[in-house]
């Protein structure tokens, strides 16, 4: 006998915090679940959060910031993108579009231009099919004891307003990374 079940599209809710129990609920308690430990940098903690829950279990995650840049001579700020996480079990499936589709449309809210998130290089092909680009030049990030750094991530960077366009220049994110 066959069972009859309602498939129930996922839905993105805003989360009143994220906690390294949620992490670990999404992606297991390993000691580097994103893949950039070896990058050896401190991060921030994201302001805003957006999950996707399947069942009691929180199963996706993408956090925003708003921070201070350098884009050549101008200051301005972004919105970064950060602590994007998917279970591994149901990687493939929408989810981190749906996600961080939710965080951007509230990033549109917050103010800056543009949104910018740093990835390991096999998920630049992910970031582009959202709508995300590359930047062609380093950028540099703060550090604990007031080091600066090239981040060896790949930077990618989308707007968040039809007339956005990001300028030309050296690129230094005037904070600790997102």
């Amino acid at each position: 006998m066959s069972e009859n079940r309602t498939s129930v599209a996922p839905t993105v809710v805003r989360l009143p915090r994220y906690t390294r129990a949620d992490q670990d609920e999404i992606l297991g308690d390993g000691d580097d679940p994103f893949g950039v430990a070896s990058a050896g940098l401190s991060w921030l903690p994201k302001d805003e959060h957006f999950g996707v829950r399947h069942g009691d279990r929180l199963v996706a995650h993408a956090g925003l910031l708003r921070l201070p840049v350098a884009i050549g001579d101008a200051e301005t700020e972004v919105v970064g993108v950060g602590g994007v996480a998917v279970a591994p079990g149901l990687r493939g499936q929408g989810l981190a579009r749906l996600v961080v589709a939710a965080a951007l449309e509230h990033a549109r809210t917050m103010g800056p231009r543009h949104a910018l998130l740093f990835c390991r290089p096999p998920l630049v092909p992910l970031y582009r099919r959202l709508g995300w680009h590359p930047l062609d030049t380093d950028v540099r990030v703060e550090q604990p004891g007031a080091r600066l750094v090239t981040m060896p991530l790949r930077t990618m960077v989308t707007p968040l307003r039809d007339d956005a366009h990001w300028p030309p220049g050296p690129v230094r994110l005037r904070s600790l990374p997102m």
